[in-house]
């Protein structure tokens, strides 16, 4: 594979010819550039009226690699071959170069060009781009490839000082002005060029009242180009190589697609979210970039209008800045109905309204890197738990909160600065679990959570004292709403044919069950470590029913089945007693018509769990068996429910991280350390 390297547009606030006469002087040594060992000329002409010099150099640059690959190699030093095409009188100094070593086993080409500043013709720009191609060497390919372009790179930047440090040695020497060619006499012109180009002391010399620093500075990029003080002003630090790759990408952008092109910081995010490896960032933007004009996802924030519903029940809002500039986004999870909301204005609604978020976010960062006169590239966001339980593992919300978070990570990538979690309460981990493996791993890094009660004393490393938020003890009022659960008579009526559809998709996700009476309906989890963690969520489409969760001191005889088959039924025979054959390990919960449960139980032990439903028999009634049941005009009880497992090695890691961050905000860790309690932790709740 070929490797390639393109750097901005570099801008010396001097002119052509006085960045020529320092130019000059790293020939034939350059003490500056240790790996350059010498170099001298083998081919040199001039145009008849001096205009045009040509210069052919070979030089000796000394190879810095592991000892063991030069003893492989047989060299300590390698020879490449230097063009250089001066042109005086058009302002031009092209250079081309390639390797001579090993030239059947690496090519190597690099091309390098110095020319006026097409807005002021008495700056000097500097452009260079190069390409390595190793075909073959010693089976060191990998390894000759990365020690290259490490060491390509950090001579790029030498490069740029040596000139600087040559400008400041001609300032401290009284030359700041150099003039111009001019046509002349083939003799008068070759003596004036010897000059030029041998002895800086004997040029005509103006004092150092006019003189600039050496900094680079930019004005603007001419056309497709980046220079380089806009990269550092309005992107940030980048590295050559991310520079070069952020040139190479936006420069194919331009010539694939017609019409606007992403601005360079949207491109710069999907770099860096795949660690700037060109092919896989060009591939995912172009997907992003697909997606965008199919949604029309460029309008949003002109055509979206959220419901009043949404207004007053999501319980989300921009609040000023974080301490480092970044746009705050204050997200109240534990305060919204997620269930009510997807059941008032539908999945597609809340998807549209977080990716007007996402596009207002990206809009505050550009307004903030005006404001604050530095790049703010993402925002904060701050999520607070309070009031989060089991309602929120309502299935079809998880779900929805997944697709969510694919659209995000795919379309928005690092958009997110930092994520500040408070108020967690005990079932976060669950939650965290369920859905951590779907964040990205860069991502999920920015995650940091505390749960201790003094929230001011934990925010002011991330938040100025006067924005931190009123309801977490702050002096700042904050006008997000405060969410609330959504009425029932906001519901969508099925009758919605979208919405019906919706409703069925959902329900897809679950099994259905009959429970008659004398006939419980039993549900089989095999947990193969302690500290796994059960999860439930049903509704109770009609009549009354008992939950409950039992282990099974023996495992039932389930009759054979296929791999990974659910086993559900009636699965405890009837001489089996409580206490002695299975005990329970959630409290019976009675759940009437209508009603949504979720619930989670963190095992203690390896075995078989039996979720158990029964029909719900008012007290006096008196109980049927199966039999009578059988014969009875259809069943008693209709249910819809749905369970997972989740691992204990994930579950751990969730707990650690929650109980390791009372005093302080910690990221959320993956480690594996055991929970600190050896208690079973269990819950249900009745959402709707």
């Amino acid at each position: 594979m070929v490797q390639k390297y393109q750097s901005p547009v570099r801008i010396y606030k001097y002119p052509f010819e006085l960045v020529m006469a320092a130019y000059e002087k790293r020939f034939p040594t350059c003490p500056q550039i240790p790996v350059f060992l010498g170099s001298e000329v083998v081919f040199e002409s001039r145009s008849a009226d001096g205009a045009v010099h040509v210069v052919e150099r070979s030089c000796r640059l000394r190879v810095e690699a592991p000892r063991l690959l030069r003893k492989i190699a047989g060299v300590e030093h390698v020879v490449f071959v230097q063009r250089n095409v001066l042109n005086w009188k058009e302002r031009t100094l092209r250079i081309e170069a390639h390797n001579e070593t090993f030239a059947s086993r690496v090519v190597v080409r690099e091309n390098c060009s110095y020319t006026v500043h097409p807005e002021n013709e008495e700056w000097t720009c500097f452009e260079q781009s190069a390409s390595l191609d190793i075909r073959s060497f010693f089976g060191f390919e990998s390894a000759l490839e990365k020690i290259a372009m490490k060491q390509y790179t950090a001579n790029v930047k030498r490069g740029k000082e040596v000139i600087e440090h040559y400008l400041n040695e001609l300032l401290s020497q009284g030359i700041s002005h150099i003039p111009r060619w001019t046509p002349a006499s083939v003799r008068e012109e070759d003596a004036c060029s010897q000059a030029v180009l041998g002895d800086p002391g004997s040029l005509d010399v103006h004092g150092p009242g006019s003189a600039q620093g050496p900094a680079e500075e930019v004005v603007g990029a001419e056309g497709d180009k980046l220079d380089a003080d806009y990269i550092e002003r309005c992107l940030g630090h980048l590295t050559p190589m991310q520079e070069s790759c952020l040139i190479q990408l936006r420069h194919w952008l331009q010539e694939t697609h017609k019409g606007k092109i992403p601005k360079d910081q949207h491109i710069l995010r999907f770099l860096r979210a795949r660690d700037f490896h060109l092919d896989k960032a060009r591939e995912m933007l172009c997907q992003s970039l697909s997606w965008r004009k199919q949604h029309q996802v460029d309008l949003l924030l002109q055509t979206w209008h959220p419901p009043a519903l949404l207004e007053e029940f999501y319980a989300g809002g921009w609040h000023y800045q974080d301490i480092d500039g970044r746009p705050l986004y204050i997200l109240r999870l534990g305060h919204m109905d997620t269930k009510g909301l997807m059941k008032a204005v539908g999945e597609e609604a809340l998807l549209q309204h977080v990716l007007s978020v996402n596009e207002e976010g990206q809009k505050r960062c550009e307004g903030n890197t005006r404001q604050f006169g530095r790049p703010i590239s993402s925002w904060t966001c701050l999520v607070d738990l309070e009031g989060l339980n089991m309602r929120h593992l309502w299935r079809p919300g998880v779900k929805a909160l997944l697709r969510m978070i694919e659209v995000v990570e795919d379309h928005y990538p690092e958009t997110l600065g930092r994520l500040l979690i408070v108020r967690a309460p005990r079932v976060f981990p669950v939650l965290w679990t369920l859905i951590s493996p779907f964040i990205n791993e860069n991502t999920r890094q920015k995650f940091l959570i505390y749960s201790g009660s003094n929230y001011p004393g934990g925010l002011v490393d991330y938040l100025d004292k006067d924005v931190i938020p009123d309801f977490l003890g702050g002096e700042c009022l904050c006008n997000v709403p405060e969410g609330g659960l959504v009425p029932k008579s906001l519901y969508l009526m099925e009758e919605d044919q979208e919405h019906a559809e919706q409703l069925h998709e959902w329900r897809e996700t679950y099994q259905p069950a009959c429970v008659l009476r004398g006939a419980p309906h039993e549900v089989a989890v095999e947990i193969l470590e302690g500290e796994s963690v059960i999860t439930w969520d049903f509704d109770i489409l009609r009549g009354d029913a008992v939950f409950s969760l039992c282990y099974a001191k023996q495992a039932p005889k389930l009759g054979p089945r296929e791999p990974g088959a659910r086993v559900s039924g009636q699965l405890m025979d009837k001489g089996e007693t409580l206490g002695a054959d299975y005990s329970p390990v959630e409290a019976p919960l009675i759940c009437r018509e209508g009603e949504s449960i979720q619930g989670s139980h963190v095992t203690r032990w390896p075995g078989i769990y039996l979720l158990r439903w029964q029909v719900h028999d008012p007290p006096g009634n008196v109980t049927e068996d199966a039999l009578t049941a059988l014969h009875s005009p259809g069943p008693r009880c209709k249910l819809l429910y749905y369970y997972e497992v989740l691992a204990s090695e994930d579950f751990r890691g969730s707990m650690s991280s929650l109980e390791s961050c009372t005093s302080r905000f910690s990221q959320l860790s993956a480690a594996t350390s055991s929970s600190s309690s050896s208690q079973s932790h269990s819950s249900s709740l009745v959402s709707r």
